[in-house]
């Protein structure tokens, strides 16, 4: 079993640190757990995005879910085994357990971790409520499995994976109820986007609560009652958990190999993708960074890039990393949001444009949403040409695709080679076909 570098993890980090391992003519092992493919093909984007895209043509559920699993059959049969086997990729089932600084145990196995790449992804973070463990809750690893839309659902979080699915299940006939903790739905984003999301949630029968921390889950009568602290208590035939993930590093011997982690058990690393630990680095949602699959993917290119780089190594760089929220409208945003913007660039400015302005947006009927643009003075040239861009929020329909064509910075002079390299197409966007080449 000889290999260039030890990838630990088969989801959208490790698929990409293994591929580019390849294009730089180095042998590496994937060591899964699971299929290749992670949670991005059988638990996040692809079935997500399917169930949300049906749901929004008014599919019944039934055929929604066909349409689910055949979605992540198809795209799960471009990376297995066999598919990775022909790319140069040697896979090999198993849990890797570090055993020193140098050598990993995958079953019984001994395997030389000379350079490694831990990619090993996240989980569902179950809070503690009272409870809350009783009842047969969901998350977004076990919504997927449903045969039948929930008359009634709770969910806990706001946050895009709960915005999301609740749209999606209310379009399915679904009494939705989002419950966030923090003040407003959304509360990562623009607070204008959160209060257009909240108003088309609103104007689809979606109940709304905001500020109200669940403290007690228990079963009456077949259903699932979550109380509070002050306020009415809310009770539904399913609840689903959407709070946020964790990352998956219990288990993995990292004090054996000298990687240190924080207090949630995120992978401590530098802007390179290193690890406390000499030629070990880590990718994707056990380092604590942005959870998307495109960062994933690009943290993943980076690490096996300067694992097997001597010389200058390349460095992650989060203002090249948009996100998306797939509700409808969409919600798109290129780091930083407005306040940030105000806090770190003093004499920061934003223009705004309500979809209401845009002729396509009036001919489709959907004037609901904004562009919303920061920028500040430019280098030798201040506010020349408009500044330079900082940032954008865009609210709308397929935001997402404006997003990518989105111009961010990229440092004082910026041709479009540059930009090109270093911009991250969201998935599952139509603009990802546009992306750099594996190879790149």
């Amino acid at each position: 079993m000889n290999h260039d570098l030890l990838v630990i993890g088969g989801g959208a980090a490790g698929l990409a640190a293994a591929r580019t391992a390849v294009a730089r003519g180095a042998r590496p092992l994937l060591v899964t757990d699971g299929p290749p493919g992670g949670d991005c093909t059988f638990t996040g984007c692809v079935p997500s995005k399917t169930l949300i895209e049906a749901a929004g043509r008014g599919t019944d559920f039934g055929t929604a879910m066909r349409r689910v699993r055949d979605a992540v059959s198809r795209i799960a049969a471009t990376e297995d085994e066999a598919a990775l086997s022909a790319e140069g990729i040697e896979v090999l089932r198993g849990r890797a357990v570090f055993t020193s600084p140098r050598e990993a145990e995958v079953d019984g196995r001994i395997v030389p971790a000379d350079r490694v790449v831990v990619a090993a992804g996240s989980e569902p973070l179950i809070p503690r409520i009272r409870g809350l463990d009783d009842l047969d809750h969901l998350t977004n690893d076990t919504v997927f499995e449903l045969d039948a839309a929930p008359r009634s659902l709770s969910i806990l979080g706001g946050g895009p994976i709960g915005c999301e699915l609740a749209q999606a299940f209310a379009r399915f006939g679904t009494d939705v109820t989002v419950i966030e903790a923090r003040d407003r739905l959304l509360p990562s984003e623009d607070p204008e986007a959160s209060q257009v999301i909240t108003e088309r949630f609103k104007a689809e029968g979606i109940t709304v609560r905001t500020g109200a921390a669940a403290t007690r889950a228990r079963p009456v009568n077949g259903r699932a009652r979550l109380e509070f602290d002050g306020g009415e208590p809310v009770v539904a035939d399913r609840v689903l958990v959407a709070v946020g993930r964790n990352p998956a590093t219990a288990g993995l011997g990292l004090r054996a190999a000298g990687v240190a982690v924080d207090e949630r058990g995120a992978i401590r690393t530098s802007d390179r993708m290193a690890t406390t630990a000499p030629r070990v680095y880590a990718a994707g949602d056990v380092t604590g960074r942005p959870a998307f699959t495109h960062a994933a993917h690009l943290m993943g290119r980076i690490a096996a890039g300067n694992a097997l780089r001597r010389g200058r190594r390349a460095r992650f760089d989060e203002s090249a990393v948009p996100r998306v929220t797939f509700t409808d409208p969409e919600v798109a945003q290129i780091v930083p949001t407005e306040a940030e913007a105000a806090r770190n660039h003093p004499g920061a400015r934003a223009a705004h444009l309500p979809m209401s302005e845009v002729d396509r947006a009036i001919t489709a009927g959907r004037t609901d949403g904004f562009v919303k643009i920061i920028s500040d003075r430019r280098p030798w040239l201040g506010n020349l040409g408009g500044g330079r861009v900082l940032g954008a929020t865009i609210v709308g329909e397929r935001a997402g695709e404006l997003s990518t064509r989105s111009r961010w910075p990229c440092g004082p002079v910026c041709s479009p080679a540059v930009w090109r390299r270093r911009r991250t197409p969201t998935p599952p966007t139509r603009s990802r076909c546009s992306r750099p080449p594996r190879s790149s």
